[in-house]
């Protein structure tokens, strides 16, 4: 289970952070929760933020049936990212700055997703990638919702990770400059569920969105 280069991901520059072992391609993607969507469309580069979720080894991605960029994806080429910045790499001199992150790069041919029910395993993937248990806690989308929503189905057979990790690498005669070098840690995390001011009824921040904050 590993990853094949192509031509189109393998690295041309630092060659030592690439990884090529499938199971953290699934990890990177699995720990995200926006992917960016580069589509070439009416000739011009377009990148769109968007969710996605992945079963097995094909990603989804969604939007509006009347979205410019999931029209010109469908049936063509296309490369989605997704990036985990873990923290800035502060170094002695700046031109050896960098930053610790986790990366996953796709390339392939979008496919307009229309069996209903891969459909619907993909839709309930994009859920449960943003709010894990929230697929069978709301209301599902009706026939008028899912005939409003495009689904692009990717396969992950082309596809790169590049990893950085660690302290930063200065110049051997830089590790005698009175400066201070070293990570500086990013952490992301929940803050406290904010109910809607229109809730009607007194319901209770269900486990599944608690327990996250």
């Amino acid at each position: 289970m590993t990853l094949s280069p192509t031509p189109r991901t393998r690295l041309g520059r630092e060659k030592q952070r690439a990884v090529f072992d499938r199971a953290e391609l699934h990890a990177v993607l699995d720990a995200g929760l926006v992917c960016h969507l580069g589509v070439i469309v009416d000739g011009c580069p377009m990148v769109v933020p968007t969710g996605y979720g992945r079963v097995g080894e094909t990603l989804y991605v969604h939007g509006s049936t009347g979205a410019r960029s999931l029209r010109a994806a469908a049936g063509g080429s296309v490369c989605v990212t997704v990036t985990h910045l873990d923290g800035m790499v502060l170094a002695r001199s700046v031109f050896n700055h960098s930053v610790n992150y986790r990366s996953a790069m796709v390339y392939g041919t979008a496919r307009l997703v229309e069996d209903p029910e891969e459909k619907l395993a993909g839709l309930r993937a994009l859920t449960e990638q943003l709010a894990p248990g929230q697929w069978d806690y709301a209301r599902r989308p009706n026939r008028k919702e899912l005939a409003a929503t495009a689904l692009l189905a990717l396969p992950l057979d082309e596809a790169s990770v590049k990893v950085r990790q660690g302290p930063p690498e200065d110049e051997p005669e830089d590790y005698a400059l009175p400066v201070w070098s070293g990570v500086l840690p990013l952490v992301t995390r929940w803050g406290a569920p904010e109910p809607d001011p229109l809730l009607e009824h007194a319901a209770q921040v269900p486990p599944h969105i608690a327990g996250r904050a």
